[in-house]
């Protein structure tokens, strides 16, 4: 194994320009620890966010990145879980532990699950962090079951398009929101209905939902107030985005939910069994080499997923 590694580093926060290939040495895992040979990266906005302003994770230097699928480089002192070669994937610790746009990366090893064989790595690794955010959200907060009816917001996109998915493993009645290039994507995931928000306002084509995922943010929570029944749930990946809806949810006995993803080994057993099964595949729109993760967090993408590819 080499001594040193590439990872892709900042000094200053800005836009992609600010990424720099760097040359570091491989880390050493510790006690509990793995070290991972990264095969692939997930990308998510939350790196944007980060890159331009340490919004959770503080001032530079750093290297972003908490999506990781890879081979087992070396284990720590007690480390029986795995052993050196096993194909793994999982999720750094959110937000400190990033680290993943990187040749090597070390991790407690807890927080990760064997890699499920029909998964490549790059479509494994587009799945810790949005997959257990919708996970979070839909089972774990929501706690949906057969015959949930439940709206998902930006259902082609990184959290949408799993989260669809999940919903219809748990037995719920799916009704999703995507542009009209989209539609005919997220019912092949498995929605019920479909909502072509270009030609029609969600909120006036459901209503009586026990559960809404929302990941668009603006104004999109105090709208879809109208679309929940009395005691349903509003669970928002944005937070910061609940304050102006709250006052009318408490009104009509609507609970509102925001969500920052967690490590959570037992969700990544669950993403994993689910995609054992074939009822969980995530999309992987476009691939970067690690050396362009700057292009990669610009693309936009359009379903799904963009992944960095190291082997």
């Amino acid at each position: 194994m080499n001594e040193t590694m590439l990872t892709i580093s900042q000094n200053e926060f800005g836009g992609p320009e600010v990424l720099t290939p760097v040359t570091a040495p491989v880390p050493q895992p510790g006690v509990g620890e793995v070290l991972i040979r990264v095969h692939a990266a997930g990308v998510n906005p939350v790196d944007t966010y980060n890159r331009e302003s340490g919004m959770l994770v503080g001032k530079p230097p750093f290297v972003l990145g908490w999506d990781v699928s890879g081979t087992i480089a070396a284990v720590g002192p007690g480390v029986t879980l795995y052993a050196k070669g096993d194909e793994v994937f999982g999720m750094l610790p959110f937000p400190h532990g990033h680290g993943a746009f990187a040749e090597y990366v070390k991790a407690p090893t807890r927080l990760f699950v064997p890699k499920p064989a029909g998964l490549s790595h790059r479509e494994a690794a587009a799945l810790p962090l949005a997959g257990l955010t919708a996970w979070q959200a839909l089972v774990e907060t929501a706690r949906i079951g057969e015959g949930s009816r439940v709206l998902v917001n930006g259902a082609a996109g990184g959290v949408g398009h799993l989260a669809v998915q999940i919903a219809k493993a748990r037995g719920a009645h799916v009704i999703a929101v995507a542009s009209t290039a989209n539609v005919d994507y997220v019912r092949s995931l498995g929605a019920d209905e479909v909502v072509d928000y270009t030609t029609t306002d969600f909120t006036a084509a459901v209503r009586d939902l026990d559960v809404v995922v929302e990941v668009i943010g603006g104004d999109y929570p105090v709208r879809a107030l109208d679309t929940l029944k009395h005691g349903g749930i509003l669970v928002s990946t944005l937070p910061q985005s609940l304050a102006p809806a709250m006052e009318e949810a408490g009104s009509r006995g609507i609970r509102l939910a925001g969500l920052f993803v967690e490590a959570d080994r037992v969700g990544m057993q669950a993403l994993a069994a689910l995609a054992e099964r074939g009822q969980l595949a995530p999309t992987v729109d476009a691939t970067f080499p690690l050396r362009e993760t700057g292009r990669a967090q610009s693309a936009k993408p359009n379903r799904g997923k963009t992944v960095i590819t190291l082997v």
